[in-house]
């Protein structure tokens, strides 16, 4: 079966394809340079700021 890389487009196996979804490594590091940098992002509410606690001297 062949199904085309997420990153770009390129149509590739699916079977036997150690770097699957995407057709190569550097397409796999694109996709997680992606995620590391906040370009990806699921719709919700923002999330509200994380009060610190003060310590006791």
């Amino acid at each position: 079966m062949k199904v085309r890389c997420p990153i770009c487009g390129i149509s590739c196996l699916w079977q036997d394809n150690p770097w699957r979804p995407f057709c190569s490594e550097r397409c796999r590091l694109l996709d997680l340079g992606n995620w590391a940098a906040g370009d990806y992002r699921i719709a919700g509410a923002a999330a509200s700021p994380i009060e610190e606690e003060e310590e006791d001297p």
